[in-house]
């Protein structure tokens, strides 16, 4: 990474999270003075809890639907640049929880786009969605940034809805005052530290540490795979462009793997079942669930072209390294340092 980070003012809303813990604590080793906002973890397996994140990381636990609490704080620290990765993340909570899927993807959205416009400081807003904010045609292609919003689902829907609204702010709102705001959606994002409930890895993980039988859903379900420090590479790299030329960079962004690392359900699951070791394997969950899309891809060209960005570890790489982090948690005392390693082993290639 490049010296622009240094001593720049961050905030970050959803950095109790999975992708806003690795973000935090990358763009802190990076130099940069950050500042969270996002609702307290709710276990205490979790990635912010187990790098000690409430010792170090500057933040509140408030949320995003709260208006007034978060304009105040954005015009209390006063960034320049927002990552806003706030959401509830998960597809089949979102059929449990419809309204506050909504409520925190749609409005939430909404209070930090106005939050960010009235504060004096902010030069840039990246508004991190999904790959699942496209309209879902089970083709075999990439989704291209062009593509129709859609979503079947209640959370594909709300990040569909996030993007639709994030483009209406830069074209009513954000040109206009030349501060640069863009989306990014990325692909399946996996990495340590994920502990979420109905995510393929998390689930493997912790059927394989604890000997259970592990059941898969949709083993034939195709998936963009990436390690976490792929997309937020892309997301640091989107930003540095839109701080250095807002106009040009305020639109959509993929980040996803290259063709070669999208991969079936159970390919994943027997290459993480044969690095963790001791002859696991797994079955199929035969119980009737809500639906998903059994194919999805994204088209990374427009990232490779004019961010000159993309992913430097294959899905196998990324694999062993999640793998290597699982087992580092349960054998040792400090992931806070393991995680910074492998930040610094990726820092190196790009």
């Amino acid at each position: 990474m490049t010296r622009f980070w240094n001593k720049k003012r961050i905030f970050i809303t959803g950095h109790t999270g999975f992708k806003g813990s690795w973000l935090s604590l990358w763009l802190m080793d990076q130099g940069a003075d950050v500042y969270g906002y996002a609702l307290e973890p709710k276990d205490n397996i979790n990635l912010f809890v187990s790098l000690g994140g409430s010792k170090f990381f500057k933040g509140e636990y408030s949320d995003v639907r709260d208006f007034e609490k978060l304009q105040e704080s954005i015009s209390c620290f006063k960034p320049e640049i927002i990552f806003h990765l706030a959401a509830q993340p998960l597809v089949q909570d979102s059929y449990l929880n419809p309204i506050e899927t909504y409520s925190t993807n749609v409005m939430g959205s909404v209070n930090l786009l106005e939050a960010a416009r009235n504060n004096h400081s902010t030069r840039v807003v990246v508004n991190v969605t999904t790959d699942k904010c496209y309209e879902n045609k089970e083709w075999c292609w990439g989704y291209r940034e062009n593509e129709s919003m859609g979503g079947h689902d209640p959370y594909s829907a709300s990040k569909g809805c996030s993007e639709l609204l994030t483009s209406s702010y830069i074209k009513s709102f954000y040109h206009s005052a030349n501060i640069g705001l863009a989306t990014a959606r990325a692909g399946n994002v996996i990495g340590g530290g994920d502990w979420a409930v109905d995510r393929l890895v998390p689930d493997l993980i912790n059927g394989l540490h604890k000997g259970n039988q592990i059941k898969i859903r949709n083993p034939n379900s195709i998936r963009p795979w990436q390690h976490v420090l792929e997309p937020l590479s892309g997301y640091m790299t989107l930003a540095e462009k839109l701080y250095d030329n807002p106009t040009m960079y305020s639109e959509s962004w993929n980040f996803g793997p290259n063709d070669t690392d999208v991969k079936k359900v159970e390919w994943v699951a027997n290459k993480i079942c044969k690095l963790w070791g001791k002859g696991k394997s797994w079955t199929i969950d035969t119980n009737q669930r809500n639906h998903e899309a059994q194919s999805l891809k994204l088209d990374i060209s427009k990232a490779k072209t004019l961010l000159d960005w993309q992913p430097k570890w294959s899905v196998v790489e990324a694999l062993k390294k999640t793998v290597d982090w699982y087992h580092e948690y349960y054998t040792r005392d400090n992931i806070k340092l393991f995680t910074l390693s492998q930040i610094e082993e990726y820092n190196k290639i790009i």
